[in-house]
């Protein structure tokens, strides 16, 4: 059976998880301290860092997008990057912007402060960056209502990897409970949707050693 070496602390894992998920694909998952670069582990990846996929056949890839753009060519039946090429464009675009911008404008600022730190290093977090996570969401929040309020989900009408990258950030965001989800009803409705699908339900049951989740983490009447 397929592995897959991941971490819940790695968005990009998340992401892969959750396009396993939809998919339909079997994997047995095994939890990757990936800060720790084990000898074992770095037979694998030698860049250290998750996620990994090794296939039936043996073969390993290592990154997030190596990964999702080979689950999409291979196991294309349940497309998750578009029908068209600017459908596919849009995906991307999207994918990226919340894998480096909201990651490095928010997701660095409360959950590798608050979780991170903790969890790998065993240090407290820094009160200023997180006072800027905090500041640095709304836009991305009114952001994600502006794309939902003009299609059904963020890069069209399907669910995509754009809206899988956006969950990964968020719900490890929503796990500190700094998600000022009254403030922004039309992205909440959005994150619903999302957080009612099988694929997010399985991370969303899974919590981190001695850090208890926000009360809303789980709960889809939030």
């Amino acid at each position: 059976m397929r592995t897959l070496y991941h971490h819940p602390l790695s968005t990009m894992s998340r992401v892969v998880r959750m396009a396993i998920s939809e998919k339909h694909l079997e994997v047995e998952e095994r939890e990757e301290p990936f800060w720790l670069k084990r000898d074992d582990f770095l037979v694998l990846n030698p860049a250290g860092d998750v996620p990994v996929l090794v296939e039936d056949d043996e073969v390993v890839l290592s990154g997030g997008y190596p990964i999702i753009e080979y689950l999409e060519e291979t196991y294309p039946e349940v497309p998750l990057i578009g029908t068209t090429s600017k459908f596919r464009a849009e995906t991307r675009r999207l994918l990226d912007w919340f894998e480096t911008k909201f990651k490095s404008e928010v997701t660095q600022f409360l959950a590798g402060e608050k979780l991170f730190k903790r969890v790998a290093l065993g240090e407290a977090p820094d009160s200023r960056a997180m006072r800027a996570g905090r500041e640095n969401i709304h836009a991305h929040l009114e952001y994600i209502a502006w794309l939902t309020g003009r299609r059904s989900w963020l890069a069209g009408e399907t669910l995509t990897l754009a809206d899988l990258a956006a969950g990964a950030h968020i719900s490890l965001v929503d796990y500190t409970g700094d998600v000022p989800w009254e403030q922004h009803p039309l992205a909440k409705e959005w994150y619903v949707r999302l957080k009612s699908r099988p694929s997010s339900r399985t991370l969303l049951a899974e919590s981190l050693p001695g850090i208890a989740p926000a009360l809303v983490y789980a709960d889809l009447d939030f």
